[in-house]
């Protein structure tokens, strides 16, 4: 259930609502093409993965990839849709210079997934239900290159017949920060499944964004298409322009023309591209060259049994079993390879019930942190899983400090090396013993004696003092023990 407040935007003469669906184009994680066992590899010189059926050579017949089929359906699991038994291809007719065969075998009465939803969190806490209305597959066409002469546009069929999957979403999204973190969350969860790699620079991850404004409650107005959108920013930018464009017109009493736009990430506006086209004028009719796809609910329930442990359900075990915040968690998440480092510091740790809230807060702030300063990624992380666990088993030991621990972190992502024996050789242990830092309390106090007369009046300035006994020892001081100490003294 929805529980996000969404936002609406103030024109000259009153509040508007957005209405925003999209229509994501996901590459499916494959060897080979949809129909044909040319490679899918990223960065081929130009038309060398080709085959013959890509280019539509006379006599070239399509054959279904049943790997296309199996990661289909393995994200409409994910997205909890209906597994639709029988569905069909269509060829879906126009003409581009890219597209060989002058029509796209796609599917459009009946998809491979029906219905589903896709959970989305949101600042503060709150979340919003996105309805999909399906997902078919479909083939890429190819490539036009139009900067390689100044008279002349080339064509790169490496694409061409790449197998894709078309999610679309009801039109359930009323504003821009929803739209993005519905591609977030939809990225992620094929990311975890292994359907999709996402990488919106490469091409793998693109959206079509359709947006509409009307007053709150009204009738859906006029919707206009954003084309081949391929950054998660660019994306909201383009939502907010489109919108305020929208109602500027209707406010100016004109009226919207459905139309496909481009946006232009440097002036951050959309632009016209074409009129848009409705379902009919595409001639959508059955594929001859391919039988009606139809396989067993015992496939899709071994599909199913497969299934990885995908984002929402590791962020209830974590909230559950190791007593995160719910924030804490979706930020452990939201990424795959962030789970799987966070649940690698945690399965070395030596005590798992006791740390798991301090891994969390070290892989959050720590070293995320720190990566994101640097702009790397957790795969290039300089400090391991391992080391990172090890950091904290040496806190939670209380062999040493918190302060200490962030001078270790910091040997670490320099230099490398094992945190446990970098205590040992730099002398970074803890000081435990009462007698070995009972003289530092006795000078503070001695230094302080107006301090110390306040501390039984204002107990919460105790923890001045601890601070500065913290500092004399180099941060070497237990904190408890100095604490335990300082209260003996000064009679708290």
């Amino acid at each position: 259930m929805s529980t996000a407040t969404h936002k609406l935007l103030k024109g000259a003469t009153g509040e508007w609502e957005m209405v925003i669906g999209m229509e994501i184009h996901a590459q499916v994680t494959s060897k080979s093409k949809l129909f044909s066992g040319a490679s899918t590899a990223f960065g081929g010189e130009p038309n060398s993965q080709v085959s013959l059926v890509d280019v539509a050579m006379p006599g070239m017949l399509p054959v279904i990839n049943e790997e296309c089929v199996r990661q289909a359906v393995r994200t409409g699991l994910g997205l909890n849709a209906q597994i639709n038994l029988r569905s069909v291809f269509d060829r879906k007719n126009y003409f581009y210079p890219d597209l060989p065969q002058g029509y796209q075998i796609s599917q459009y009465q009946s998809p491979i997934v029906g219905e589903g939803e896709v959970i989305v969190d949101l600042d503060g806490g709150k979340t919003a239900t996105i309805g999909i209305e399906r997902l078919h597959l479909e083939q890429d066409p190819g490539k036009m290159l139009h900067d390689r002469s100044p008279s002349l546009s080339y064509i790169d069929f490496n694409r061409s017949g790449v197998a894709l999957m078309e999610i679309v979403s009801k039109p359930d999204i009323r504003d821009a920060e929803q739209a993005k973190a519905y591609v977030t969350k939809l990225r992620s969860i094929m990311r975890y499944l292994g359907t999709c790699d996402g990488d919106m620079e490469k091409g793998s991850l693109r959206a079509d964004v359709n947006v509409s404004v009307r007053r709150p409650g009204a009738p859906l107005g006029t919707r206009c298409e954003i084309k081949n959108m391929n950054s998660i920013t660019f994306i909201g930018q383009a939502i907010e322009y489109e919108a305020r464009r929208q109602i500027e017109i209707l406010e100016d009493g004109g009226q919207i023309e459905q139309e496909t736009r481009r946006f232009d990430p440097n002036k951050g506006e959309t632009r016209s591209m074409r009129s848009k086209e409705e379902a009919h004028d595409y001639r959508y009719f059955p594929d001859p060259d391919l039988l009606p796809l139809e396989f067993s609910q015992a496939f899709v329930d071994e599909l199913k049994a497969k299934l990885p442990e995908l984002p929402d359900q590791k962020k209830t075990r974590f909230v559950a079993d190791l007593g995160l915040s719910a924030y804490d968690a979706s930020v452990l998440v939201a990424e795959r390879e962030s789970a799987v480092f966070y649940e690698t510091v945690l399965d070395k740790l030596g005590n798992r019930a006791r740390d798991g809230k301090m891994a969390a807060n070290w892989v959050i702030n720590e070293l995320f942190g720190r990566l994101n300063k640097e702009g790397r990624d957790i795969t290039g992380s300089p400090v391991s899983a391992e080391q990172l666990s090890c950091i904290i088993d040496l806190i939670g030991e209380g062999t040493i400090s918190g302060k200490i621990a962030k001078d270790l972190f910091e040997i670490v992502w320099q230099e490398g090396g094992d945190p446990r024996a970098l205590v040992e050789s730099r002398g970074m242990k803890q000081v435990t013993d009462l007698s070995a830092i009972e003289k530092v309390v006795d000078d503070i106090i001695a230094a302080n004696p107006d301090k110390a007369a306040q501390v039984k009046d204002k107990p919460q300035s105790l923890g001045w003092f601890v601070g500065q006994v913290m500092k004399a020892s180099g941060g070497k001081a237990n904190p408890q023990s100095v604490n335990d100490l300082l209260k003996s003294k000064l009679g708290v």
